[in-house]
């Protein structure tokens, strides 16, 4: 027997199918080279389908990375909020996630590509998902370390480029670099930042 969806749940499935396409037709073909058709037709959709959720491309990728930026925030808080060994739930998170780190590396740059090519003084969904990620660093050092925010600001900027500079060295040599390389290097980072004073009262 068929499931049987309510309105709310059929749409929010359509949707969730059509950001998942676009993440990898956007992974394949680029933003630019992306057509709402090839999105839609991925998705197993219609073109109004595609207009019945979203009004154009870019308000597309707009969802795409509240929606991807959410779940990451979301996944992270919760092992920081588990009980036990944080460091280590945080580890397994990261080897689960490398396996598909080349997918997520080609959506991630090409966003940015797209970002930059925006005409000058147009808001950028690129930049608003990055305070997103660095405010939530923010916290989790300045909790980690008994700073204030302001304290914390730039080594969660360091820690939020590691990331992304040891997510292009594992996609270009995973047998170099380890998937929980980040935890160990966030690790490394924190220890330099206590062993110099930060934090003392």
């Amino acid at each position: 027997m068929a499931e049987r969806l309510s309105r709310r749940e059929s749409q929010e499935r359509t949707r969730s199918r059509l950001l998942d396409a676009a993440a990898e037709v956007f992974a394949e073909t680029g933003v630019a080279g992306a057509s709402v058709e090839r999105i839609a037709e991925r998705a197993g959709y219609t073109r109004g389908a595609f207009y019945g959720h979203f009004a154009d491309k870019d308000a597309l990728v707009a969802a795409l990375l509240e929606e991807r930026t959410r779940r990451e925030r979301d996944e992270v808080a919760e092992l920081a909020a588990a009980e036990g060994d944080t460091w280590e739930a945080l580890r397994a998170w990261h080897r689960a996630r490398s396996e598909h780190v080349e997918e997520w590396l080609a959506l991630r740059l090409e966003l940015i590509r797209h970002a930059l090519q925006r005409e000058l003084g147009r808001p950028s969904v690129l930049a608003d998902r990055e305070a997103i990620a660095r405010d939530a660093l923010t916290g989790a050092v300045a909790h980690e370390l008994g700073i204030d925010a302001g304290q914390a600001a730039f080594p969660a900027l360091v820690v939020h480029a590691l990331e992304d500079g040891l997510a292009i060295q594992r996609a270009l040599d995973p047998d170099a670099v380890p998937a929980d390389a980040v935890v160990t290097a966030t690790e490394l980072v924190l220890r330099g930042l206590r062993r110099s004073g930060t934090g003392e009262s």
